[in-house]
């Protein structure tokens, strides 16, 4: 973790543990040590983990050395489809937690990661060694890992930049009028729900790309790419202009119906991912079908329809 001064307007009134903990990501035990070891400062001064913020004030978060050394190996089940000294290319599974954070301190893929790659420990990124992008914990499919220190800054940047290319196979409610389209609307927090977020004029530039592939009655089989990547931006995209992701109990109108065609989780499935190696320059492209849950729905769908 590098230092980082900030400010945190929209946590106006929350205990600092609980914002600091959804600001970063990381847990709240993560947050409470900092702030034990007196690396997290306001205005200067440390403060108690219950101190309630104005939003005005200014954070300073210190680094800490060994914030990944609390982080415990677990032989948790994972499917890995590519390795090499530098990186990995993960399946995760629906239902896994991709880091420690507020509410799961364990369990999650990097503490599946470190059973299998003890060395990722003593690369930097704040509880989440080596992650680079994430996947939603019911959203399934592919992930890439950084390895070493080098190969996560790369990533990173190559992220930032655009160059990991990530493709999503989503079930959808209705049918879009075009084929193929753009959705561009800026996403941050919900002034509703601090936990959800929702197309707002000052949240981020977020842009999402979708193509039809095929019509099943009351929902659509559709191919997106991101373009960006915010938090839940496909869920909150597509349900923004009225399509919403089916299976999705957060930002969806029609989970009873969802259960009825036999979808527990929300349809969405990172199946495709394409980059440059960071270090050699070759080209890397990885396709991961549907799980059987979901590939279970569509074939479903397709007997009702004809």
């Amino acid at each position: 973790m590098s230092e980082k001064d900030v400010t945190l307007p929209d946590y106006a009134g929350k205990r600092i543990d609980v914002a600091l903990s959804e600001y970063l990501q990381i847990s709240r035990n993560q947050i409470h040590r900092l702030i034990e070891e007196g690396k997290i400062r306001v205005g200067g001064n440390t403060v108690a983990k219950n101190y309630r913020l104005t939003g005005k004030e200014p954070i300073t978060i210190q680094p800490r050395d060994d914030i990944n050394q609390g982080l415990v190996p677990q032989d948790i089940p994972i499917k890995i489809v590519y390795q090499d000294s530098d990186l990995l290319v993960v399946s995760k599974p629906a239902g896994l937690v991709v880091h420690p954070a507020a509410g799961h301190d364990q369990g999650t893929l990097i503490n599946a990661l470190l059973y299998k790659v003890p060395e990722l420990r003593k690369i930097t990124g704040e509880g989440r060694p080596g992650i680079v992008h994430r996947l939603d914990r019911d959203t399934s499919g592919l992930m890439v890992v950084a390895r070493n220190e080098r190969s996560y800054h790369l990533l990173q940047r190559m992220v930032k930049e655009r160059e990991l290319k990530r493709w999503y196979l989503a079930l959808i409610h209705g049918t879009p009028p075009t084929g193929e389209g753009l959705i561009d609307a800026p996403i941050g927090r919900d002034t509703r729900d601090r936990k959800k977020m929702a197309v707002t004029e000052k949240g981020r530039e977020a842009i999402t790309m979708f193509k039809v592939k095929e019509l099943l009655g009351d929902y659509t089989l559709i191919e997106v790419e991101l373009v960006t990547g915010r938090t839940h931006q496909i869920r909150v995209h597509f349900a923004y202009i009225g399509y919403p992701v089916a299976g999705d109990q957060v930002y969806g109108k029609h989970a009873d119906r969802d259960r009825d065609i036999g979808l527990c989780r929300q349809f969405l499935h990172a199946y495709r991912l394409h980059f440059l190696h960071p270090i050699s320059g070759e080209k890397l492209s990885f396709e991961e079908p549907l799980p059987d849950d979901l590939s279970s729905v569509i074939l479903s769908l397709r007997k009702a329809k004809y």
